[in-house]
């Protein structure tokens, strides 16, 4: 499964009702740290395939789920389980924090 893009129409569908934990990347295209997450992220939906669930939310499309989740500043990355924020990481990371990130989840 690659990620996916999440908006505000296909939210409640991928992400509230998701039985996986969601990794949720806050980006946009003019952002140089977000396009140098990317790789990162896009390796961890492929090696978490079945675990996690990877979305991406361009903050300039969906203004209104930046809001909701306060982004500030991106890239942001959160991490969500049974609908609740597990953690969160704002700028770039490398991908060993992404997936340290992950051994938060229960």
């Amino acid at each position: 499964m690659a990620e996916i893009t999440v908006t505000e129409k296909n939210f409640q569908t991928e992400v509230t009702e998701s039985e996986l934990p969601v990794l949720l990347d806050f980006w946009a295209s003019w952002c140089t740290p977000c396009r140098m997450l990317a790789p990162a992220v896009e390796a961890i939906a492929e090696k978490y395939v079945g675990k996690v669930k990877v979305g991406k939310v361009n903050v300039d499309e969906e203004p209104a789920l930046a809001d909701a989740f306060h982004v500030s500043s991106i890239p942001m990355v959160v991490l969500l389980q049974n609908k609740q924020v597990v953690d969160v990481l704002v700028g770039y990371r490398p991908q060993s924090e992404l997936e340290a990130m992950l051994q938060k989840i229960r």
